[in-house]
């Protein structure tokens, strides 16, 4: 064994040993020196076998066909890893403490006594980490992409790499073609391996720094602090700040380096109980005669990710924007639109049919398990309630158009804002009832589904600030809660089989919360302020024939105990913002056209036989039967901006009782690497 990294094993104190497993962990190791070091870690982790393979996709292959097991990747390689062809998942993230969490700055660094910004590299010389890498490639490139300092004839055949070639006048990314201009300032071979000594983080600030390269792209920690004073960094606005602003001044917050293995629970806990507990200054965070072999240096702890993670609420929307944008996938031109359960699946294929090839009809039996496949690209858009928002914006969705309910505005035209796309979330109760809103704890509720807004997070968040008591099972006797756990007493008062949150449960969404009401199963029903007038006098399903509105009233939170059901404005529990339709960054003005086009050829003054807002039977499928038309939601407006900053910290707060925060919410809230103020 090596003396000096036996020194440092054996004087590491703390550190917790695991307990013996049936099989060991085999660990791969993309290069001479990574399998080196595994081999000495083995002295203490008995339980880890090595195995070497070369390259990171090397290792991924080795683990998909069960060669091997774990290995650490950036989140350039984690995409990779995550595409069908290997699907593998990030199961324990890096961490890298204070101002970083489990994600890390993605810098561009260059001399202090160098005189350009950031929006004058054209004909600089490049220092990269690696091609495909995160800091080094994919962030600095997707962003000189996005402000047109890199000018792609992609549809020309021009590769991004050709691009990138005669943007820079030489550089040095590892693992682009050996013989071409971006492998000119390189030292070795070129590789993405420890033969080319500008390789990786050090390897590239030691290309800067060489006098080889102008600008270096890395990583926030990689200067060295003893040096930092003669550097700076370029900052996205043109200014440059010093090293040590990296938080003002950075290209992107990236998610953290993290191990992957295939999608096996047994052997995520096996890898967790031998790394797990490792902490500052344990060996698997020091290297010996190089820098970041296995982990990154600069890792202070390693975090468990949640069960449901995958790569692709791991990295975020934002982050796979940027990757696909630099591999020149822009999608389909057809818009694929996910639809929830079997009768938004019906009227989602009538509305294909009328669209002709615009149109793609993608099912899901939830919301959540449409945001998967939006993320994966299985699908496009969708309208969502706020609490869906809230968690479609958490994994770096973004809204791009609002529904409007006042016919006046959308003669008016404009965008969507906050004030003119909203409604009231409100209780109705039946008139004489004796309820009360502060009288509400032991009696039966009605709710839209679990996790949305009328129906869930504004009534729950309101007795959540009362009670601080998170098992909302006791508040209440019984329920029905469509998507809460099937058999518990939230789902005790549904009619359909499984509590499920869509149109297979009769009591789902606003109508069937307020059928709910109806038909004596529940006290009190959490809806719209429009429920009620759209399912009585005459209007609404079957069901709801020779109902009246005023058999049915509003429990006012504060004032009088009650009040009729026109009088929302004054007796109401919160006013939320409208249904949006979300999609993935890249897609914002695909489908914002493709919406303006159809709402145009079906919207409410269309004299099509098809209603885009209308629907048969149940309302409310796809969009809101109260929509007027669709309205652009402003260019950077992001999802909690669009949600309000009262709305959005009441849904925070929720949530954080771990009985309304669902898997998806867990996964994709991990860390805030891409979550934008």
């Amino acid at each position: 064994m090596n003396t000096s990294l036996q020194t440092l094993l054996l004087g590491c104190l703390g550190l917790v040993l695991p307990a013996a497993l049936t099989e060991p962990v085999r660990w791969c190791a993309i290069s001479v020196l990574e399998k080196e070091k595994c081999d000495n870690l083995t002295s203490i982790f008995t339980n880890l076998n090595c195995v070497k393979r070369e390259g990171s996709i090397a290792c991924i292959t080795a683990i998909k066909d069960e060669e091997a097991d774990a290995v650490t990747l950036d989140g350039g390689d984690i995409y990779k890893a995550g595409l069908p062809d290997y699907d593998l998942h990030p199961i324990i993230a890096e961490e890298y403490g204070e101002n970083s969490d489990t994600c890390y700055f993605a810098v561009a660094v260059v001399k202090r006594d160098s005189g350009f910004g950031f929006n004058e590299l054209k004909g600089k010389k490049s220092c990269h980490t690696g091609l495909g890498k995160s800091a080094g490639w994919n962030i600095p490139i997707g962003t000189l992409l996005a402000q047109g300092q890199i000018l792609w004839n992609s549809t020309q055949g021009q590769t991004i790499e050709s691009a990138v070639s005669d943007f820079f006048s030489a550089s040095c990314v590892p693992g682009a073609e050996q013989d071409s201009r971006l492998c000119s300032l390189c030292k070795g071979d070129c590789s993405r391996s420890q033969r080319e000594p500008y390789y990786g983080y050090d390897g590239a600030f030691n290309c800067l720094k060489d006098g080889r390269g102008e600008v270096a792209f890395v990583k926030h920690t990689t200067v060295p602090e003893a040096e930092r004073a003669d550097y700076q960094l370029l900052c996205r606005d043109g200014s440059r700040r010093d090293v040590s602003d990296y938080s003002s001044c950075h290209l992107a917050r990236v998610p953290a380096h993290a191990v992957v293995s295939r999608k096996d629970a047994a052997l995520a806990n096996d890898i967790w109980n031998i790394i797990g507990q490792a902490t500052e200054g344990s060996p698997l965070f020091s290297s010996v005669g190089s820098k970041n072999l296995l982990f990154k240096d600069s890792t202070v702890g390693l975090r468990k990710l949640p069960r449901s993670t995958d790569s692709f609420t791991y990295l975020g929307a934002e982050y796979l924007s940027i990757v696909r944008a630099i591999s020149g996938d822009t999608g389909p031109s057809a818009v694929t639109w996910c639809a929830v359960g079997p009768a938004e699946k019906q009227k989602c294929e009538q509305w294909r049919t009328e669209a002709g090839g615009m149109l793609q009809c993608k099912s899901a039996a939830s919301v959540d398990e449409c945001i998967r496949n939006i993320l994966r690209r299985e699908a496009d858009a969708m309208t969502m309630d706020g609490g869906d928002i809230y968690s479609a914006g958490g994994c770096g969705l973004v809204p791009v158009m609002a529904e409007q309910y006042n016919a006046d505005d959308c003669a008016s035209g404009g965008e969507a804002s906050a004030e003119t796309s909203s409604y009231y979330a409100v209780a109705v109760v039946r008139k004489g009832s004796g309820l009360r809103w502060d009288r509400l704890m032991g009696r039966k509720s009605c709710h839209t589904g679990f996790g949305r807004t009328a129906g869930w997070n504004v009534p729950m968040g309101l007795i959540h600030n009362l009670t601080r008591e998170c098992d909302f099972s006791k508040f209440f006797s019984q329920s029905c809660a469509p998507g809460a756990e099937s058999g518990s007493s939230l789902c005790a008062l549904c009619a359909g089989e499984g509590c499920q949150a869509n149109s297979e449960e009769p009591y789902f969404g606003y109508a069937g919360a307020f059928r709910c009401l109806v038909e004596e199963r529940g006290e009190v029903a959490f809806v719209k302020h429009t429920t009620v007038l759209e399912n009585t006098d005459g209007q609404g399903a079957p069901w709801a024939s020779g109902l009246n509105s005023s058999h049915y009233e509003l429990l006012c939170p504060t004032g009088p105990p009650t009040a009729p059901i026109t009088k929302y404005l004054n007796c109401h529990l919160a006013k939320v913002p409208a249904h949006a339709v979300m999609t993935r960054p890249e897609r914002r003005e695909h489908v914002i056209v493709f919406l303006n086009e159809q709402q145009a050829n079906f919207g409410t003054n269309s004299l099509a036989a098809f209603k885009l807002f209308q629907s048969e039977g149940s309302g409310n499928l796809l969009f809101k039967r109260s929509t007027k038309c669709l309205q652009t939601v402003p260019v950077g407006q992001n999802y909690r901006s669009f949600l309000g900053e009262e709305y959005f910290a009441s849904v925070t707060s929720l949530r954080k009782c771990d009985s309304t925060t669902s898997e998806l919410d867990q996964a994709c809230t991990f860390h805030t690497c891409q979550q934008r103020a």
